[in-house]
């Protein structure tokens, strides 16, 4: 096998999912975001996994993910979508009953012309200055909304993975300033909202990368294992380069593993020189630079010549690489490639 082996633990994903279902407040409804093709994992089977795990609400970020969704889990579960009602989703919503959450009046003025009656939600914007209406904009049409019967009231926290930033207290008090006194369900936390306590929690939850074993949630398991099969490995002696750029140099006759992986398939090149593999547990520095389609690693110290070397697992976490690399667990999970051959290990009905 000549591509690299992502396998995904499905059962480690339903009990993430579960844990964090536990954390919310007595009475709370837990979601599942699984945008982004499932984070990088294979929305199809993300999203049967989650509802057999108890998901009923499901929340994507285009109508074009929702369509996916729709396909695999049929009617029933409901399917919310982060972009709202955009020109051209009439048809996909209507006729596969996504519920979009509206942006702006613009969005709202759209549905409610393009498909009178049909389900809607409402995103707020309480100071993260991304999506949502504000405050005045709101206040605007809040009467005409609330009358048409939103299924979900949302906002999002724009620091809820830094528990003591102010923030977090601030777009609370004005998400209850905006919606104290609805007689709609309430949503403000994702993965990080749900860790600060139930406060945060309203009536619905909307966990996304704890469900798939990355930060904030510490206690999540590790769902994905990446293994890189070993395409040759060389006898580099003293003195000599690795690698485009010549920036790695051996300083002592060293033995080096290609393998098979890069960048094209979201192992980026800020991982040059500074991240590890793993065989047997035993870490094996990246020597000279990620390139497209290879990784060069230092093996000299293993007592046998390896077949695989692994780049995520119990070794190393999605936020490990992420650290060294520079980015967050969510950049490497949804840009893992689609050369992998992907396994998926549990139960899918």
């Amino acid at each position: 096998m000549s591509t690299g082996s992502l396998n995904i633990n499905l059962e480690a994903l339903k009990r993430n999912w579960a844990a964090l279902d536990a954390r919310s407040a007595s009475g709370v409804e837990t979601g599942a975001v699984v945008k982004a093709n499932g984070y990088g994992l294979g929305s199809a089977q993300v999203a049967r996994a989650l509802a057999q795990a108890g998901a009923r609400k499901f929340f994507v970020a285009t109508a074009e993910e929702g369509s996916a969704v729709r396909e695999v889990l049929g009617r029933g579960p409901e399917i919310f979508v982060f972009g709202g009602h955009m020109s051209g989703d009439t048809d996909m919503i209507n006729d596969l009953d996504l519920i979009p959450m509206l942006n702006s009046v613009d969005q709202l003025t759209r549905h409610f012309e393009a498909l009178p009656g049909a389900a809607f939600g409402i995103q707020l914007d309480t100071g993260m200055n991304r999506l949502g209406m504000e405050m005045a904009e709101w206040a605007a049409v809040a009467e005409i909304a609330l009358t048409a019967g939103p299924r979900l009231v949302m906002s999002h926290l724009a620091c809820a993975d830094e528990p003591d930033h102010p923030q977090n207290a601030q777009q609370l008090a004005t998400f209850h300033a905006m919606t104290d006194g609805i007689n709609v369900p309430r949503s403000l936390s994702a993965t990080g909202g749900i860790l600060l306590g139930p406060d945060y929690h309203f009536d619905v939850t909307r966990p996304g990368v704890g469900l798939y074993g990355g930060l904030p949630f510490e206690e999540a398991e590790p769902v994905v294992n990446l293994s890189l099969p070993v395409i040759q490995t060389r006898e580099v002696e003293q003195g000599e380069s690795v690698g485009y750029s010549a920036t790695w140099i051996a300083e002592e006759d060293s033995v080096v593993a290609t393998v098979s992986g890069g960048y094209a398939d979201g192992l980026i090149r800020a991982m040059s020189g500074r991240g590890h593999l793993f065989f047997d547990g035993t870490p094996c520095p990246i020597v000279g630079r990620v390139s497209m389609d290879l990784i060069t690693v230092d093996v000299t110290h293993l007592a046998a010549t390896p077949r695989m070397l692994d780049i995520l697992g119990p070794d190393q976490t999605i936020d490990d690489l992420a650290d060294v690399a520079g980015t967050i667990g969510y950049e490497i999970l949804t840009s893992l490639g689609a050369r992998y051959k992907r396994r998926y290990v549990g139960d899918l009905v």
